[in-house]
């Protein structure tokens, strides 16, 4: 089974599966096709996470996170006031990630997997609505791309893209073809490389050819908790999201969601509790563990029982209450997931991204693919944190070579062994959230699969101190703002493509999101 936001990947996926390869095969697959037919958030550009759980043996986290460039400091991006530019744009990992996953499970050759992507960015692939809307609607946005970006992803005639039209990368061929014969080497050194280096440098940009030398994914030890009896494999940090979605159901695991139910005003109530408390955590303590020291206490379930003591049933605790060392100012979302099984077992869930809608929206003349935005993932003001959402504390500045810190989610779940759900989200800072909601539907409240993810989503991330919910759960939120909670309402929230595994059958069950778009592939 592969469940992914793009159709067209989402079928070569499955084509890698049925023609004998394994998750990881198809994994590499999908998330190159996607580089060429979902720019908004597929890409060779950005970075991201892989979990990989094999039937037998200890589970991986390959950790393709972006870097920082040599060139920077804490302080470099303290006066920024957009991130969509060469200067925003963090060492890109996509390739050294799958290349590392492919070295380390793959089966069949980086040649075939790379074959459908070079021949798509080639010959041009067929766009249907949503990837028209969502072309269309970077060219309408005002500051929309460089030259390059706009160049290379609009139509020719100027008009908007239509569904039936084809769109062709040569650039992105001609990048795409090279690492296929050369590997991802091709990409970090060599010709692209020094082209790379200069083009950036014409920008004004900060990423050099040592930069790109230098970089490499990294194999992790994934975050790895219980909850009522699953087994919860989460991405470990730089990735925020298998350390702070532990810790809350740690929280959540000594409440009896059943009996509160699911569609009360409580329930929301203390979800929201949870989440504040939690990510006030995730703000105070999380980083790229090569260069600051991650606590333990974090996902350990005394520690759980101690926050949620502090939870009032009847009344909201203000997010400044829950501050304590961290000192406030006086006042003054894109990334695509996809979960793959295999015949054996073996299990993918991986998120990657370019930070924003289509990253930076550079694109460097000759080169083809999106530029990540990601170094505005790093706090950009040593010391500055405010009720807004800027955070500024110590273990995600910036600084040379660190990876910054990440919301991406990834998980996979166990039952006694065996594989029980997949299952991730774009989102920015909901995406966690998002992935709690997804869990607890199917443990707590026995939604089936495709039910848990369409459900109503609502988020809370400590600062701003405001549950922010989808408009369909506005009947969730009764009563909420006489207990102290500030409303709002969004239109959407997440696009978490996953697979649940019938404890009893062992058939899977694909659900795809159609918040964005999606297609679940099954392979007989």
């Amino acid at each position: 089974m592969v469940v992914c936001v793009c159709p067209i990947a989402s079928q070569i996926g499955a084509q890698i599966l049925a023609e004998g390869g394994n998750a990881v095969d198809a994994a590499v697959a999908v998330a190159l096709v996607m580089a060429v037919t979902w720019p908004e958030a597929g890409n060779i550009g950005g970075g991201g996470f892989m979990l990989v759980s094999p039937p037998r043996g200890k589970p991986v986290m390959i950790d393709y996170r972006e870097t920082a460039p040599a060139s920077v400091t804490k302080d470099t991006f303290a006066q920024t006031k957009s991130y969509f530019d060469a200067k925003a744009v963090g060492v890109p990992g996509t390739l050294r990630g799958l290349e590392l996953a492919h070295q380390e499970f793959g089966t069949r050759t980086w040649k075939e997997l790379l074959a459908p992507a070079v021949k798509l960015a080639q010959e041009g692939f067929i766009l249907d609505e949503a990837a028209c809307k969502s072309l269309n609607g970077i060219m309408n946005k005002k500051g929309g791309g460089n030259a390059e970006f706009r160049k290379v992803y609009s139509k020719a005639d100027g008009t908007p893209w239509q569904a039936g039209d084809r769109l062709v990368l040569k650039d992105l061929a001609k990048v795409l073809r090279a690492v296929q014969e050369q590997g991802a080497k091709a990409f970090y050194e060599g010709e692209f490389a020094e082209q790379f280096a200069k083009e950036m440098k014409a920008l004004k940009g900060y990423i050099t050819v040592e930069d790109l030398k230098n970089y490499q994914a990294k194999k992790r030890t994934p975050v790895i908790g219980t909850y009522r009896g699953y087994e919860i494999i989460g991405a470990a940090p730089p990735s925020s999201g298998g350390t702070t979605l532990i810790q809350m159901l740690n929280m959540l695991e000594t409440f009896d969601l059943k009996k509160i139910g699911r569609e009360e005003p409580q329930r929301v109530h203390l979800f929201s509790e949870v989440m504040k408390r939690a990510y006030r955590d995730r703000a105070a303590y999380l980083g790229d563990p090569d260069f600051t020291k991650i606590p333990e206490h974090l996902t350990s379930k005394d520690y759980a029982k101690k926050l949620v003591k502090t939870i009032d049933p009847k009344k909201s605790t203000p997010s400044r209450d829950l501050a304590g060392e961290i000192p406030l100012a006086k006042e003054s979302d894109s990334t695509t997931h996809f979960s793959i099984v295999d015949a054996s077992g073996l299990a993918v869930s991986n998120t990657y991204t370019l930070e924003d809608s289509f990253g930076s929206r550079v694109v460097l003349p000759g080169l083809g693919f999106i530029l990540n935005n990601e170094m505005g993932d790093f706090n950009p003001k040593p010391g500055y944190t405010n009720t807004q959402g800027t955070i500024g504390t110590e273990p995600n500045l910036v600084a040379a070579g660190k990876r910054m810190l990440s919301s991406q989610c990834p998980v996979i779940i166990k039952k006694e062994g065996q594989l029980f759900l997949v299952t991730g989200s774009p989102g920015g800072r909901t995406i966690i959230n998002t992935v709690l909601q997804v869990i607890t539907n199917v443990i707590d409240f026995d939604l089936p699969i495709q039910d848990a993810v369409d459900a109503p989503r609502f988020h809370h991330q400590w600062f701003p101190d405001e549950i922010r919910y989808e408009r369909k759960a506005q009947a969730w939120m009764k009563g909420l703002d006489t207990l102290g909670h500030q409303l709002k309402a969004v239109n959407a929230q997440g696009d978490a493509h996953s697979i649940w595994i019938d404890p009893k059958t062992g058939i899977l069950h694909g659900a795809a999101d159609k918040r964005l778009n999606g297609k679940a592939t099954a392979v007989k």
